[in-house]
């Protein structure tokens, strides 16, 4: 970094926030992706203002910028791959408001969000987007990022669940998008444009969050069958019918196997794949609704049907599910982690295609997800120190993308590009419509700074 660039940021921040040591270049050189680039500094700014000093100190010197939450973002976007500067939203933590009577939250984007859960809740309500990262992951990195999560079957994922932003450009411009109202027919959405953009437009500097009332009952029904074509039947006949389960989660035999002993004594043997279907609704209203669900959930394959006893018995089924990707991490480290999606009705040809390719390419495949909206994440367990492996499993990886887009679906779902999607972005989006989002990127950032490199650089 430029000496002058380095004394300008110091007067800025101060010194505590302006990282430049070895251990801290380091630390935030990766994400979740394993792929790691070591920046020139890290900074982190306090305030919208000294972002818009940030911006314009880096246009001025054609330093990159590369912004962060909390880096558990599985794609690459947050890698520094160009070099210059991180910007961590992390010390960015205020709760600015909270109407329930609009049922909405303002807040700055270094907020968890499990802090805007425990929050919302205090009022009775709730923000839909709940990754598994939730304890961890930011506001400012679910929005970038696209995040979703179990509830997206009923409620949607994080882009139907932003009113407005507040951004800084990378021409150091102050933004405002969208309203505080759930209905506008004015001009151009731009908050639906800055969401999932991976910080390729804009630098979040504060959210105004739609919140959602929480229902006065919840049950879980976990649902065994023998094969995982049995249980992918079951996902499209589920959501063929009326009752929406507010989770459908998805999980095949490569991936009970990994937790079974989470999953109680009682768990039956012969149970090769399993659906955890979550049931919100009225006191009045949930009883039918999970008669109907448990009805649609049954055929020929299907073992059992048994709803969660007590509170604890859900939040073992919970924790089960939500340890599987650190699991499966455990036995291939440099695991090939997709997060693939079709229309739920192809959910049943998606399953036949990855246990075609899987024997095929003699790759093991473990898949669990979302399989209400049809996203699935999809686990090549790969040895990275076995090159014909690694060749063969490029290959799998190939055609099932080509098996995806011809199932009218999308490589990804949640994860975004990153850095490891690049490559397979032309199969899906045409050269006329990247055209336009090149546009979009010069107008959005005439220089090039922000994040370069990562995400939708099309």
């Amino acid at each position: 970094m430029e000496s002058s660039l380095h004394r300008a940021l110091l007067s800025l921040l101060g010194e505590d926030d302006v990282r430049t040591a070895e251990a801290d270049l380091l630390s935030y050189s990766y994400d979740n992706s394993r792929l790691s680039v070591t920046p020139e500094a890290v900074l982190f700014p306090h305030s919208e203002e000294q972002i818009r000093e940030i911006v314009y100190l880096c246009k001025t010197h054609n330093t990159p910028i590369t912004t962060r939450g909390r880096g558990s973002g599985t794609a690459g976007a947050a890698v520094p791959v160009s070099g210059g500067v991180v910007l961590s939203t992390e010390k960015m933590r205020k709760i600015v408001r909270i109407e329930p009577e609009n049922r909405l939250m303002v807040v700055e984007p270094g907020v968890s969000n499990q802090e805007v859960q425990q929050a919302a809740a205090k009022h009775g309500f709730f923000w839909a987007p709940d990754p598994s990262s939730a304890p961890f992951c930011t506001v400012g990195g679910n929005i970038s990022c696209g995040t979703a999560g179990p509830r997206a079957v009923k409620y949607g994922t994080v882009r139907e669940n932003v009113l407005g932003l507040k951004a800084v450009t990378g021409d150091g411009e102050l933004i405002h998008t969208g309203t505080e109202t759930t209905k506008w027919a004015i001009g151009y959405d731009l908050t639906q444009l800055l969401t999932g953009s991976e910080g390729t437009l804009a630098i979040i500097t504060e959210a105004t969050l739609k919140l959602l009332p929480l229902q006065q009952e919840k049950l879980l029904i976990r649902a065994l069958y023998r094969e995982m074509q049995s249980a992918a039947d079951a996902v499209a006949a589920i959501m063929a019918q009326p009752a929406t389960p507010c989770a459908l989660e998805f999980m095949d035999s490569a991936s009970l196997k990994l937790i079974r002993s989470q999953l109680g004594e009682d768990f039956p043997s012969a149970a090769e794949a399993m659906l955890m279907i979550e049931v919100d609704d009225s006191k009045q209203g949930i009883t039918a609704a999970v008669e109907a669900i448990q009805q649609a959930a049954q055929n020929s394959g299907n073992l059992e049907i048994k709803i969660a006893a007590s509170q604890a018995e859900q939040e073992q089924l919970w924790a089960a599910r939500k340890i599987l990707s650190p699991r499966l991490r455990e036995i291939a480290p440099k695991k090939i982690n997709e997060d693939i999606v079709v229309p739920v009705s192809r959910i049943p040809a998606l399953i036949q295609t990855i246990e075609q390719l899987s024997a095929a390419h003699q790759i093991q495949i473990a898949n669990f997800g979302h399989a209400g909206n049809g996203n699935l994440h999809t686990n090549l367990l790969v040895n990275p120190d076995d090159p014909e492996e690694i060749e063969r499993a490029e290959a799998c990886l190939d055609q099932l993308f080509t098996a995806v887009l011809k199932l009218k679906g999308s490589i990804s779902g949640e994860h975004g590009i990153g850095l490891v999607k690049q490559p397979f972005v032309a199969r899906q989006i045409g050269e006329s419509e990247r055209r336009l989002m090149a546009g979009i990127k010069q107008q959005f950032d005439p220089q090039g700074i922000l994040n370069p490199g990562t995400g939708p650089q099309l």
